[in-house]
């Protein structure tokens, strides 16, 4: 048997404890800042918070910024740690010591989605102002109240939902322009399941900013299908910029009005499942996510023989290929993994605590398995192409997904 973590057990840490406002939401960060070259400039807005911060991010991340937070911080004394090797209670245990050490009085976060939630979480743990700083268009965690917790080698482990959005996000264009185009597509991938995950599992709802995050998810969902290509084509142009927005900002708008209710589903227990494998840990966050879409529209086939679903799909492996994101385990270096191991990444997506069950109906970790081996299956309607795609209103006046509708 492999020995991969339980998260049925109760020696996992689980979330914050309830409180009188547990059902608050944390919609937005406090403000928001964008613009091209902007953290230099962003010492009047750091001072409101304190004037000794702890810096903590990926050395790449640290390294890209450095000459701007120099600028920004002149007068603050600062000190920076890595967030290295992962968002791990190790890591975090380290963390607070260095920031006790230096008398810290606000958290800044510079990096991808990893080094970003481990400064939320610091900033959460020690009741401390954080700022975010994306250095990487690859997912939404800038914004949201929400940290995930890995192993020290990257095996997730437990979520931990936050008091708070950020008290300050700085989306400084130069930064992210930084980082390779490979974590734009992988920010897109992520940003596309909030329209999958969230039509299914909260599109029937009649609560009014759940109904709002669902229709906001497939105007993501729509925009991200339009202009990615061109996007990627042109990093630092106009639907460059607006792809990064959409990564970034407007998928955590929808996760702040939607809530906790408004939840993810076998896209990111596939994620989680597959963190559990050594063999995926050179696999972004957002291309397991991207795969983890065709495997929850792989099983809504299977299981309901969902002819939506099935051109759904067919049309995701197309956009997919032009913007380079995983179709396949193999895509993804996991082509010759054991079934052993194929079986423990779709058993810990099926755990009792997992978001997969938020899927109409159950399924069990060999039909998951099934649809992790044949996400690129033929079937038999040809789907329209991307270029005559149009966007579709996806529910009728029961709020109800359309039967007919063709979902890209």
């Amino acid at each position: 048997m492999s020995n991969f973590p339980d998260p049925t057990t109760s020696t996992l840490p689980q979330s914050a404890p309830v409180s009188a406002f547990s059902g608050a939401l944390a919609i937005a960060p406090g403000r928001v800042v964008r613009g091209s070259g902007i953290l230099a400039g962003a010492g009047s807005a750091l001072e409101k918070f304190g004037s000794r911060p702890i810096v903590v991010g990926g050395e790449r991340a640290i390294a890209a910024a450095q000459a701007s937070l120099d600028t920004a911080l002149t007068g603050f004394t600062a000190t920076t740690a890595s967030t290295a090797p992962d968002c791990s209670e190790s890591v975090l245990a380290r963390l607070n010591q260095v920031a006790a050490t230096h008398q810290a009085d606000f958290v800044i976060g510079l990096g991808g989605g990893k080094a970003l939630d481990t400064a939320k979480l610091l900033a959460h743990q020690r009741q401390l102002p954080v700022v975010t700083v994306p250095t990487a268009g690859a997912t939404c965690a800038a914004w949201t109240a929400l940290s995930n917790v890995y192993s020290d080698n990257g095996a997730f482990l437990y979520d931990v939902p936050l008091d708070q959005c950020p008290d300050l996000l700085i989306l400084d264009y130069n930064l992210v322009a930084t980082a390779p185009n490979r974590m734009l597509a992988a920010g897109i991938g992520d940003a596309l399941a909030k329209w999958y995950e969230a039509s299914i599992s909260s599109g029937t709802s009649q609560d009014t900013l759940i109904v709002s995050a669902v229709q906001q998810a497939r105007v993501l969902r729509d925009l991200l299908l339009q202009y990615s290509i061109t996007a990627l084509d042109e990093p630092g142009g106009e639907a460059w910029q607006q792809m990064v927005d959409a990564s970034v900002l407007m998928a955590g708008v929808i996760g702040g009005v939607g809530g906790a209710q408004c939840r993810t589903v076998a896209a990111h227990a596939v994620h989680n499942g597959l963190t559990q494998l050594p063999a995926s840990h050179g696999t972004l966050h957002g291309e397991k996510v991207a795969y983890g879409i065709l495997v929850q529209l792989r099983l809504e086939e299977m299981v309901q023989g969902s002819q939506l679903a099935a051109t759904a799909r067919q049309q995701l492996l197309e956009f997919y290929r032009a913007i380079h994101l995983p179709t396949t385990l193999a895509d993804m270096g996991m082509g010759a993994i054991t079934l052993e191991d194929l079986d423990a990444a779709a058993t810990f997506a099926c755990h009792k605590r997992s978001d997969i069950h938020h899927l109409p109906f159950p399924v069990s970790p060999s039909v998951v398995m099934g649809a992790m081996v044949s996400t690129n299956a033929p079937t038999r309607v040809s789907p329209p192409s991307l270029e005559s795609a149009h966007p579709v209103q996806p529910y009728d006046a029961d709020g109800d997904r359309h039967s007919e509708e063709i979902t890209l």
